[in-house]
């Protein structure tokens, strides 16, 4: 099991990251038109997230909202900038294909953790900050357990138990219902994996335990 966690699994990602993204090529040259031509331009969305040891790195997915403002300037809520296709980039998972440049890059694993802000960053207990002792994933167990779909609590006790059985068996395991729940469509929010709403709640409650 450390063999496989120490060189095995970076070494199966690469691999199979660096294949899927051959094989998918045209279906991310098609997707990357259909975002300009939906969306507007950048095709790419960036942004910082905590990976390995909390190093921060630039996750790149399919962007998946307009830049539509209000008349004083101000990008309108989250929820009336996302469009229908974009609905359709999530739901389908689509917009995740670009992750797999972060995966050869080595910022992030096929299977993990889910990257999350790093704004949430100082609200992580002791045992949570722990699912960052691996590197991120594209999937993991909380995603084929509820997806964001799952409470916080119940998403960071998957991670948890990740880390704690990292083996090529249970990897597998997790990228097969992964490819199961994608097929299916289950489980996925409006806002994505990666922006539950409740978060605010579930950090400051939290925060309030830890302090006292």
């Amino acid at each position: 099991m450390q063999l496989y966690k120490k060189y095995g699994k970076r070494l199966m990602d690469f691999f199979l990251a660096a294949v899927a993204l051959i094989l998918f090529s045209p279906l991310l040259l098609v997707i990357a038109v259909l975002v300009r031509i939906n969306l507007g331009s950048p095709v790419l969305f960036k942004q910082e997230r905590p990976g390995y040891k909390e190093k921060i790195f630039t996750l790149y997915k399919f962007r998946t909202m307009t830049d539509a403002r209000d008349a004083k300037g101000q990008l309108l809520p989250n929820k009336r900038r996302l469009t229908k296709f974009g609905r359709f980039l999530r739901s389908t998972s689509l917009d995740e294909l670009p992750e797999l440049l972060n995966i050869i890059k080595g910022d992030m694993a096929i299977i993990g953790p889910r990257p999350l802000a790093v704004e949430y960053l100082p609200y992580y207990t002791n045992e949570e900050r722990a699912r960052h002792s691996i590197r991120p994933g594209l999937s993991g167990l909380a995603q084929i357990n509820g997806r964001n779909t799952a409470s916080w609590e119940q998403r960071f006790q998957y991670d948890l138990e990740y880390i704690t059985n990292i083996t090529l068996a249970n990897d597998i395991k997790i990228m097969i219902k992964t490819l199961k729940k994608v097929i299916e469509r289950t489980d996925v929010g409006e806002l994505g994996v990666d922006t539950p709403i409740d978060f605010d709640q579930y950090r400051k409650a939290k925060q309030k335990a830890t302090s006292g």
